[in-house]
C-alpha cells in the first residue's frame, strides 16, 4: 500500500483513532511521545496497545519515546499483532537501527510474524540526525525517513519563513539520502497550519516538487489535501503507462506520445508514478 499521507493521533485519545482511520490517511501514526504528557504515558501504552489489538484499514505505526522508556514502548507494541511499524524519534545514528531491529526480531520469533516484518520510520530532528541521514536511510527495516522541523529548528536556533527556506537544506539531505538508499521517498514534515488549507496545498506542492512523497498531517483536515495533491492525476497515470508500454515495444530508448526521447531515467519517472497512484 502507498502511503500518502500520515495521521499523527495522541495515544492518550483513543476515541479519536477511529476517527483518523475513517479520514482515509494511508497511516495512521499513535503517538506516545511529544503529544502525550509524562505523567499519562503509562495509561497512553496501555490504550494503544487495546487498538493494536483491533484489525483497521489503515496502516498503523506507534510513535515511540526516546531513552528506556522507548524501549519498552518498543518491546511492549512489537507484540501487538496489527503494528505496521514504529517512528523512532530524534533518530540520529544507527546504533539506534540495530538496537530497535534486534527488539523486534525478538518480538517477531515470540509471536510467529514473519522476521522484518515490522517496520521502521526514522524521524531526523536535529543536526545530527540531518548529518547521519545516509546512514539511517540504510538501515535495517527502515522503509521511509521523516522530518521533525520543529525541533530542528530549533537544534539549529532558525526561525523558518513561509517558505521554510532556513531548511532546505536538511530538506534535500533526506530525500537525498532516500533516493541513494533506494528506500521510499521522504513524506514531508507536519504543518501546524489546518485552518488555511489553501496556504497548506500550496506548501504541500512546493515539497512535493522538492521530492517530498506525502505528509505528515495532525488534522483530518489536511489528509484530503495530502491525498489529493499527492496523488497522480489519471493524465499523469495515463502518461506513464504509456511511456512503459512504449519503452517495452522498443527496449533501450523510444519516442514518446510528445516526440521526446524515452529511456530507462524516463522509465523509472513513470514507475514511480505508477507506484505513487496506488
Amino acid at each position: 500500500m502507498t502511503v500518502r499521507s500520515w495521521l499523527y493521533v495522541p495515544g492518550d485519545r483513543p476515541d479519536r483513532f477511529a476517527k483518523a482511520v475513517a479520514t482515509g490517511a494511508g497511516a495512521v501514526v499513535l503517538d506516545l511521545e511529544d503529544a502525550v504528557p509524562p505523567a499519562g504515558k503509562d495509561a497512553a501504552r496501555a490504550a494503544v496497545l487495546t487498538l493494536l489489538g483491533e484489525r483497521p484499514a489503515a496502516q498503523v505505526w506507534v510513535r515511540v519515546n526516546t531513552g528506556e522508556r522507548g524501549r519498552d514502548d518498543v518491546d511492549a507494541v512489537a507484540r501487538a499483532p496489527w503494528l505496521t511499524g514504529v517512528v523512532l524519534p530524534k533518530a540520529a545514528s544507527r546504533e539506534l537501527l540495530e538496537r530497535v531491529h534486534s527488539q523486534l526480531l525478538a518480538a517477531e520469533e515470540a509471536t510467529g510474524r514473519s522476521p522484518g516484518g515490522i517496520g521502521v520510520s526514522p524521524l531526523v530532528e536535529s543536526a545530527a540526525g540531518v548529518l547521519a541521514a545516509p546512514a539511517l536511510a540504510g538501515g535495517p527495516r527502515v522503509r521511509c525517513l521523516q522530518l521533525g522541523e520543529v525541533d530542528l529548528a530549533a537544534d539549529l536556533g532558525v526561525t523558518p519563513g513561509p517558505d521554510g527556506a532556513e531548511l532546505l537544506l536538511a530538506r534535500s539531505a533526506v530525500v537525498l539520502a532516500s533516493a541513494a538508499a533506494g528506500i521510499a521517498p521522504p513524506p514531508a514534515a507536519v504543518s501546524t497550519e489546518f485552518r488555511d488549507l489553501a496556504a497548506f496545498e500550496a506548501q504541500t506542492r512546493a515539497l512535493t516538487a522538492m521530492g517530498f512523497r506525502g505528509r505528515a498531517c495532525i488534522h483530518p483536515a489536511q489528509v484530503e489535501v495530502v491525498e489529493r495533491v499527492c496523488r497522480p492525476t489519471p493524465e499523469e497515470v495515463a502518461e506513464a503507462r504509456d511511456v512503459l508500454t512504449r519503452l517495452a515495444a522498443s527496449p533501450g530508448v523510444a519516442i514518446g506520445a510528445d516526440g521526446r526521447m524515452l529511456d530507462e531515467a524516463v522509465a523509472r519517472q513513470a514507475r514511480s508514478t505508477l507506484a505513487l497512484s496506488g
